[in-house]
């Protein structure tokens, strides 16, 4: 593997020279030879990759056997994965977790169902809103009030 990386770079770097020194003579080669170096440069670091993962999920395998082991030895009983409760939403808003689609579409039909057209609430009190008008209007009225006497 060593062997191989260190042929394809400093074979790289004497293509360049060759190349800066003279002879366009096989530019089609050249990229075919690049292409085919790259495949096999490629190939080369996503087999490595599949040893070192084989390697680690053996080793944990292993480990797992001798706490087991230990486990056993000891009468000690495993511990068992407890599930957390999400973490509580941070305060940077980036960080935050992402809503699911039907989370975004109970809360468009929940803002486009005004309280007024709402047929659930009794004809009384038709919540907050009208509750809300309602109290700013006795406030102007009031003031008003303060402010202007009749006579």
């Amino acid at each position: 593997m060593a062997a191989f990386v260190a042929k394809q770079m400093v074979g790289n770097k004497l293509n360049a020279v060759k190349g800066a020194v003279g002879g366009d003579d096989g530019d089609g080669d050249d990229k075919e030879k690049e292409e085919e170096a790259e495949r096999e440069r490629q190939e080369a670091i996503r087999e490595a990759e599949e040893r070192r993962k084989e390697k680690h999920r053996k080793m944990e395998e292993e480990r797992e056997k001798m706490r087991q082991e230990i486990r056993d030895k000891y009468n000690i009983k495993k511990k068992e994965e407890v599930q957390e409760a999400p973490p509580p939403e941070p305060d940077n808003p980036l960080m935050r977790k992402k809503k699911t689609p039907e989370e975004l579409a109970r809360e468009a039909e929940a803002e486009d169902q005004d309280d007024f057209t709402s047929e659930s609430q009794p004809r009384q009190g038709r919540g907050k809103l009208k509750n809300s008008i309602e109290t700013q209007v006795n406030e102007l009225k009031t003031q008003i009030e303060s402010k202007c006497s009749l006579q």
